[in-house]
């Protein structure tokens, strides 16, 4: 698929002032005005399996764009697999500045970038990125749906006071949810947490728990990769964003 890095660029009264955003968009061939699905990285930035899980959406005729939420601590950092650090970056992020990194992607396809003007866009988004995503749902307007890969810490709080469980009330999209059954974060009990609050608070949503699977299931470069749990959330994935976007 076609692609290229672009840096968004923050305005002058937010957070990241003076700072650019580095996202990997890919694109269909030949796309001219098609929808758009933020693809939110996992704990290891936007790395040689993002961008491919990007192009996996660019081939199904969206604009996938992956943008590097770390970028307050490092440029484009991409951590390999154990390492160490990875708590540090993931312990430093905030509520706020997570819903102003999405917040100027949407407005970004939005309003600047010309294959996505006008049209919906989704949000995927696995390990921390489906905590991102939860939290995305929440509180970014101009998303029209969401799927969530094995967000761990959706009941947790952010530093900054931002708990993504307490504002599920908030949420007016369509949530998928892919879990493990093995996975410890999040355990089918979390799970079970937020599909709870997604049912009490009257939210349309579409769970399931792969039997085996663990965490990061659906990353082939990862020891807990499994095929079949990876194909079948992916066409789940797929059929929701074609359902809700297209």
């Amino acid at each position: 698929m076609p692609s290229f890095w672009e840096n968004i660029r923050f305005p002058d009264d937010h957070s990241a002032e003076g700072e650019d955003m580095a996202t990997y968009v890919s694109y269909p061939v030949g796309a001219e005005n098609v929808p758009a699905i933020i693809v939110v990285q996992e704990a290891f930035g936007v790395n040689g399996h993002m961008t491919k899980v990007c192009d996996q959406f660019a081939e199904q005729g969206f604009v996938a764009v992956s943008p590097a939420i770390f970028h307050r601590q490092s440029p484009n950092p991409k951590i390999p697999y154990g390492d160490p650090s990875v708590p540090t970056y993931m312990g430093n992020m905030q509520g706020e500045e997570i819903i102003d990194d999405i917040n100027q992607t949407i407005d970004y396809l939005q309003n600047m970038y010309p294959r996505t003007h006008g049209q919906k866009i989704g949000i995927v988004g696995y390990c921390l990125g489906g905590r991102v995503t939860y939290l995305a749902a929440t509180s970014c307007p101009g998303l029209s749906a969401a799927s969530v890969y094995y967000g761990g810490g959706v009941n947790e709080t952010f530093p900054d006071g931002v708990n993504p469980l307490s504002l599920t009330e908030n949420i007016e999209i369509p949530v998928m949810g892919n879990f493990g059954e093995t996975d410890t974060r999040p355990s089918p009990e979390h799970v079970a947490e937020m599909e709870e609050s997604l049912k009490r608070n009257g939210k349309t949503y579409d769970f399931k728990i792969y039997p085996g699977a663990g965490h990061g299931f659906n990353c082939d470069e990862r020891d807990s990769y499994d095929e079949a749990a990876a194909k079948d959330a992916f066409d789940r994935t797929l059929g929701w964003f074609n359902k809700h976007l297209k």
